[in-house]
């Protein structure tokens, strides 16, 4: 059963594995003492530190490690902020950042009184540095912008927002969780954050890295062990398993990344192709080599990612209709994308050419399936003679308003008008995205007595 959601987590990797099982036995007693077991213990630690240093391109003494990725976002941002308390209390993130450092950043604004500029990004899901570099100020204490995006793939400007942000005498935290297997970070970054499970490592293990000059205090609980910034004994097996695969997989990664981005590149020209209505999204240059998210209109995403497990591939989505909380995904939201039916296909290492091909003849026939039972438009509707049509989808979640607007659409003339209500938060989104595919146009959106009322003008 192929597996299709490294983005999420990826396979142990056999070097992990080995190293986990052989540390097992020698690294479990406590690193700090001076006894055998302790001095053993403390060798492995810093010989992982090395590699993992070298990996990252930084000093050991530089990098620490964590409980997890998201705890290295949540102690490098809190530490960089607490150290430049002087300098202001502004923090500058993207709009496509990881949930763990946009709710790093709501926990600033709410509890520290401190105030935050969301950079917006592009409809292919990236930044403009120019417009990152506008937002620092002079009481900025902290920039943050990904390296990769973990939903579509896109590729940040790492290395020039880098350079603004050195000018501007803003240190930048990279959250490098989803492109660290494939390289280190380019640019003058100044603090980094990374996950072991995203590139094959165990789970329960991160890093940070903080360079040499950058103001950091360290919050939470004072602790001696690593540097002082990350409390609680180190999971030493799991950390040299983490170094260990970092080293493996980096070697692989130059021609891996060629082969994956040679499969991906096939998915992303024939899914379109294969099946009607979809958008891919995210960047088809700038982006990691293994992953590719499209979008299906009229597709209820959570019932296409159980239909596409039931055909045998694992894979995620970043749509509203598999959250708990029902509300588009953020990225999706921030790009201006469509995110009914979003799938995201993310290749593990040694992903074959029938695997893919396997995956582009099923995935047809479980989107015709899915639209069949929602009740989809197949075709374009017949015109009809109204001038104005109103369309209630109150309580009904996503793709069904789409649906609905789909089949009426037709029965106004050109120029007429279709408004739909609506109370999901999902038609906010997919409303206008739908209007962009299908070359009608989007009037607005307007208050109603539940929900809102969205506006389409019929063009063609």
């Amino acid at each position: 059963m192929p597996y299709f959601d490294v983005a999420s987590s990826a396979p142990l990797h056999p070097v992990a594995r080995q190293a986990l099982q052989a540390s097992l036995d020698e690294g479990w007693a406590d690193p700090a003492r001076l006894y055998r077991e302790g001095r053993r213990a403390r060798l492995l630690l810093d010989a992982a530190r090395e590699a993992a240093a070298e990996a990252v391109g930084c000093r050991p003494d530089e990098l620490v490690f964590t409980p997890s990725g998201t705890r290295a976002v949540h102690l490098g941002v809190s530490g960089a902020l607490a150290g430049r308390r002087r300098v202001g209390r502004h923090l500058v993130v993207s709009a496509v950042e990881h949930s763990s450092v946009l709710h790093t950043a709501d926990t600033f604004r709410a509890t520290d009184g401190g105030t935050v500029t969301e950079v917006p990004v592009g409809r292919a899901g990236a930044v403009s540095a120019d417009a990152f570099a506008g937002a620092l100020r002079q009481d900025t204490a902290l920039a943050c912008l990904q390296s990769a995006n973990h939903e579509v793939g896109t590729e940040q400007p790492v290395a020039e927002v880098a350079d603004a942000c050195r000018a501007a005498g803003v240190p930048l935290l990279v959250d490098a969780a989803q492109s660290l297997a494939w390289g280190p970070v380019t640019g003058d970054w100044s603090l980094l954050a990374g996950s072991a499970h995203k590139w094959g490592g165990p789970a329960g293990v991160g890093l940070l890295a903080v360079r040499k000059g950058v103001r950091f205090a360290a919050q939470g609980p004072a602790d001696e062990r690593e540097s002082g910034r990350s409390a609680g004994f180190e999971n030493i097996p799991g950390i040299v398993a983490a170094a260990a695969s970092l080293r493996a997989v980096r070697a692989e990664a130059v021609d891996e990344a060629a082969r994956l981005r040679a499969l991906v590149d096939r998915i992303r020209a024939r899914v379109p192709a294969l099946v009607p209505d979809v958008e891919v999204v995210g960047d088809p240059v700038r982006r990691l080599p293994h992953l590719v998210t499209f979008s299906c209109l009229y597709v209820d995403g959570e019932t296409l990612l159980h239909e596409l497990d039931r055909a045998g591939f694992s894979v995620s989505s970043g749509s509203s209709c598999t959250s708990s909380t029902l509300t588009p995904s953020h990225v999706l939201r921030a790009m201006g994308v469509l995110s009914e039916g979003n799938v995201r296909v993310s290749l593990p290492l040694g992903t074959t050419d029938e695997e893919v091909d396997r995956f582009l003849e099923v995935l047809p026939g479980v989107v015709a399936e899915v639209r069949e039972r929602l009740g989809a438009p197949v075709s374009a509707p017949a015109s009809g003679q109204r001038e104005s049509l109103v369309v209630d989808a109150l309580g009904k979640r996503c793709p069904i308003p789409v649906i609905e607007l789909a089949k009426v659409i037709g029965d106004v003339p050109i120029g007429g008008t279709v408004t739909v209500l609506a109370d999901d938060e999902a038609a906010r989104l997919d409303i206008p995205a739908w209007c962009a595919m299908r070359g009608q146009e989007y009037v607005g959106e307007e208050p109603a007595e539940r929900g809102a009322a969205y506006v389409v003008r019929r063009v063609s």
